[in-house]
């Protein structure tokens, strides 16, 4: 109707039952693993109290998700998709369980709880081609566009509202809460998937069982310099520029290692990237696509730069109070608290079980992450840059 403002399409929510179950099952797992993803930064975090530790996360992710990612676009061409998003989900939801179990049993081993991540991002990305397709397979032609936009909403909604709940449900009932609360949203996600119709690939029906792969997808990549550069771009915005492994440090240096505080950096990623989406259709409708790319991830890099300088700007009152002038720290505070915290991380993976044996006196002995501080050391900073 001309004049009418259509803010969201919800006809593939109410009118296909498969593709309702398909976007009940994808917002649940994508809420879920932000949950996880903020539990294991702080896990890994609290385990070894460096920066290192937590940006490994990013091979243990990064590297299954490229070679999985691979072979699932085989998969999602030769074989039945449904079978292979069931089978994918089957081993996601055990990836899930394992780590709520190895945060039950208080588990200080960085290997175990990164090869369990690996898991779960394996099954992910092997399931990950096949799952991108229902939606053209559920919807009639002139819903696909609404469901997409659907499926979009969701993941913006879980990459905003996901890691700040999930710091608010580490910092009041601890780690083992989100892992389950992650392992209970793969469970929903597992169970709409097994509700889907069968979806063997087009030309299943043909001789030899089903259609061959296309051949040559990287040749095609690098003989058009729109697509790689494009690609290069995003991989150094990515890889050059992205600083969630940070972090959990400057957490820790500016806001005490609040796991609240921790899921909002996370959140705040989002913000941004809907921000931008809500003014897409400035720069869609420009010629010049490449400038566009370059002109955004210039202006990433500059933000970035904008944040780790923060920390120089202003500093908390409580490291003001310490060093007992008004005046900006001195360079090497942030190096210095490094040094503390790696000492106190040391400190906790010591100490016995239960902080056994802890000295209530010690304000660097941390409590586990998920845990509070006692009232009159809680907005202390853990990583003072003076005695």
């Amino acid at each position: 109707m001309k004049g009418r403002v259509r803010f969201l399409d919800t006809r593939p929510l109410r009118g296909s039952r498969p593709f309702r179950d398909l976007w009940i099952g994808s917002a649940a797992s994508q809420l879920g693993g932000q949950a996880a993803t903020v539990a294991v930064l702080a896990q890994v975090w609290d385990l070894t109290g460096s920066p290192v530790g937590t940006g490994v996360i990013g091979l243990a992710t990064g590297l299954p998700t490229v070679l999985f990612g691979l072979l699932g676009g085989t998969l999602a061409d030769t074989v039945d998709r449904r079978t292979v998003v069931r089978a994918t989900s089957v081993g996601q939801l055990l990836a899930a369980g394992g780590l709520c179990a190895q945060a039950l049993t208080d588990n200080r081993n960085v290997a175990l709880l990164l090869g369990l991540v690996a898991l779960g991002t394996a099954c992910g990305a092997l399931g990950a081609p096949a799952r991108r397709t229902f939606p053209v397979r559920l919807l009639p032609a002139d819903q696909v566009a609404a469901g997409l936009a659907l499926t979009n909403v969701s993941f913006q909604a879980a990459m905003l509202a996901g890691p700040a709940l999930a710091g608010l449900v580490i910092a009041r009932w601890g780690l083992p809460a989100a892992y389950a609360a992650h392992a209970l949203a793969v469970a929903v996600a597992a169970l709409m998937v097994i509700r889907l119709p069968a979806m063997r690939p087009e030309g299943a029906g043909t001789a030899g069982g089903g259609r061959r792969p296309e051949r040559g997808g990287w040749r095609i990549v690098l003989r058009r310099p729109t697509l790689w550069g494009s690609m290069a771009t995003d991989l150094s915005a990515t890889l050059l520029a992205m600083p969630i492994a940070l972090f959990p440090l400057v957490n820790e240096v500016r806001f005490g290692g609040d796991p609240g505080t921790l899921g909002l950096f996370l959140s705040a990623v989002a913000v941004g990237g809907i921000t931008a989406g809500l003014f897409s259709g400035t720069v869609t409708r420009l010629r010049r696509g490449g400038l566009v790319q370059l002109t955004a991830a210039g202006v990433w890099g500059l933000a970035l730069a904008a944040f780790g300088l923060a920390g120089s700007l202003w500093p908390p009152p409580s490291a003001e109070t310490r060093l007992g002038r008004g005046r900006l720290p001195k360079r090497g505070h942030l190096h210095h608290c490094v040094g503390r915290c790696r000492k106190a991380a040391d400190k906790r993976r010591r100490r016995p079980a239960h902080g056994a044996g802890q000295d209530p006196s010690d304000q660097h002995a941390f409590p586990r992450t998920g845990h509070r501080r006692p009232r009159s050391t809680r907005h202390e900073p853990p990583c003072p840059a003076a005695e």
